[in-house]
């Protein structure tokens, strides 16, 4: 478990932790130089039972704030440090609004350097803490009069601790760290270190660094400052990491994660909490996690902005930015992430905005799915992304619907129907205009009906269709099962002087015309009608063959490819004795039609099951 200690600067946080753990937390030299803590310092206080808590000392100076912001991610509770003879100071206050802003951690006051002034005093401090907390949003927060060099109070505080728990819902989330340092070790190679938000980690696992943006090995762990096997969400961590991977490649901001992440976040949806007024468009530094970058605001309501950031960042859902103006004075509020992709269009509408807000409020995974649901096609992979979950969360997550999963897609049973009822309805009225055609192919049903759904879901739906009966397919044509085709009186008359005409050969739209004494028009659409209905093959544009006869051409395939491995023009034409583009003609049908394929001049067999078979 990791606890962050804040505070104004000489507020005494730096020894209390020695008083509490034994170990002086400032551990850069510069530090003990200037008597103050400039970067992350960390404490570690091993317990009998085998746990260890951990302290991160974080910065209390305003230049150092940065440092600080860095190190409050993903900690579970924070220690706040008020001198009894300072009192609450401006950087006390900052430093809660900054945790409030950040996700609001439980929280254990201790009010040090109680052996420097009387009681009164420190009955009066108590008092300010307790309204500064009340305004701050930790009315119930408990508070400890400590005096380390005296050992005051350490005992209570000590016990307080150690009876504190960490959040388990991180460990169930995916492996996420935050890298704050990184450094080599010799004879061990490159070490990274930071906070873990969420999962657990292994000796042995593969990871994502994301400033390499390479996969790398976990050679060692250290958690909370002990080798160990296995190191989780809550803890310090440092891992030994093995890869194509160099130290200057890694930087504070970088991420280790489970695996590869999708697309960084340049435009994201927040919920905003402001302590201070923030103008439309204004230019903003932007602390997340151990990153630290500018962006500018894009307000939408007094509580939901888009920002816009100058360099993408590996967000999550519900993760937290904190706000600070451009000059780096202040910090103006907070911000948490509700959507890491943004419409181009219609985000000020008031149903937008009334959805946002309600996924704002929403407390978990399943109520987030529920709101995200009735939008259309789901991609599963960028929602598990978001919210963080794991395979096996996702499947729990997902058995409690009831979804048409469509590869990475998932579709609410609502928008199915929907879906569903608009294919039999383009079906209904392409069969009102176009009497004499059987129906539709699959692919311009879908973008006749749902051309904005991608065609995994739509051709899944159309299979339900058809499964249940609604729908038909007659040699490929989707069609009503109501809707039939049939020759007009005219088409009928004309049919039956074809018919006859036709034997083993082809024949071209226009010579059967000239055969008949007939305008070409006519036999044209008679000759489409009788292909719809199942009568003749067309091999090339109005060329035809009779059906039969195709299947007859099939088994010869067949017959080849059992003998010889494949056939090819030439074997074709001596098997037929038509001519060589005729033979071609046929084969290249074939091949469209997916029961052969080419390689060079060979035909391969692709499916038997085709033409008869």
């Amino acid at each position: 478990m990791i606890i962050a200690t804040a505070g104004h600067v000489d507020h005494g946080k730096t020894t209390l932790l020695q008083a509490i753990s034994g170990i002086n937390a400032d551990r850069l030299p510069e530090e003990k130089r200037r008597g103050m803590t400039i970067d992350l310092g960390y404490a570690y206080w091993p317990q009998p039972d085998g746990r260890v808590l951990g302290f991160i000392d974080v910065p209390g100076h305003e230049k150092f704030l940065a440092n600080m912001l860095a190190g409050i991610g993903g900690i579970d509770h924070a220690l706040l440090v008020v001198a009894c003879d300072d009192g609450v100071m401006a950087q006390t206050r900052e430093h809660l609004a900054i945790l409030r802003l950040s996700g609001r951690p439980a929280l254990t006051v201790a009010l040090t350097k109680a052996d420097r002034v009387d009681e009164a005093r420190v009955d009066e401090v108590r008092w300010q803490v307790s309204d500064e907390l009340a305004r701050q949003g930790w009315p119930d927060a408990p508070q400890f009069v400590t005096a380390a060099v005296r050992d005051r109070g350490i005992d209570a505080l000590r016990a307080h601790l150690l009876a504190l728990r960490p959040d388990e819902h991180a460990l169930t989330r995916r492996f996420r760290l935050a890298v704050d340092r990184a450094f080599s070790v010799k004879g061990a190679g490159l070490v990274v270190t930071g906070t873990a938000l969420g999962g657990q980690v292994a000796v042995g696992d593969m990871l994502w660094l994301t400033g390499a943006d390479a996969p790398v090995r976990v050679r060692g762990l250290h958690a909370q400052n002990q080798q160990v096997e296995r190191a989780q969400a809550g803890q310090r961590i440092a891992l030994n990491i093995s890869g194509d991977v160099g130290k200057e490649q890694v930087a504070r901001g970088d991420w280790l994660l489970a695996k590869k992440p999708l697309q960084a976040a340049e435009r994201i949806l927040v919920a905003l909490d402001a302590d201070q007024p923030i103008k439309h468009w204004q230019p903003l530094h932007l602390h997340h996690a151990a990153s630290h970058i500018t962006g500018r605001i894009a307000l939408l309501n007094e509580h939901l902005a888009e920002l816009i950031l100058d360099r993408p960042l590996w967000l999550a859902d519900n993760d937290r930015l904190v706000l600070r103006d451009i000059g780096a004075r202040q910090t103006l509020g907070g911000a948490r992430v509700l959507s890491l992709t943004t419409p181009k269009r219609g985000k000020r509408q008031p149903d937008y905005l009334a959805w946002l807000a309600a996924l704002a409020q929403a407390g978990d995974d399943r109520q987030a799915l529920a709101l995200h649901l009735p939008n259309g096609p789901l991609d599963l992979a960028m929602f598990a992304w978001a919210r963080q979950l794991t395979e096996s969360g996702l499947s729990e997550l997902l058995a409690g619907h009831e979804l048409l999963i469509a590869g990475e897609l998932a579709l609410a049973q609502d928008n199915v129907q929907q879906s569903e009822q608009r294919l039999l309805q383009v079906l209904e009225d392409y069969h009102r205009q176009h009497a004499d055609q059987l129906g539709l192919g699959r692919a311009r049903l879908r973008r006749m009906a749902l051309p904005l759904l991608p065609e995994a879901p739509v051709f899944m739906m159309i299979d339900r269709l058809l499964a249940a009966g609604s729908v038909r397919n007659t040699r490929g044509w989707l069609h009503l099962p109501e809707h039939g085709l049939a020759f007009s009186a005219e088409e009928q008359i004309l049919w039956a002087r074809i018919e006859p005409l036709f034997g083993d050969e082809a024949w071209w739209v226009r010579d059967l015309a000239a055969e008949l004494g007939e305008e070409e028009a006519p036999v044209r659409a008679t000759l489409r009608k009788a292909a719809q209905l199942g009568h003749i093959t067309a091999v090339v544009v109005d060329r035809y063959y009779l059906s039969r006869r195709i299947e007859q051409f099939a088994a010869l395939i067949r017959e080849l490819d059992a003998t010889q491995g494949s056939t090819n023009a030439a074997d074709f034409r001596d098997r037929l004795g038509v001519g060589r583009k005729l033979a071609i003609q046929v084969l290249e049908f074939f091949d469209r039609s997916g029961f052969t394929r080419r390689k060079g001049n060979q035909h391969l067999l692709r499916d038997g099951g085709l033409f008869g078979g």
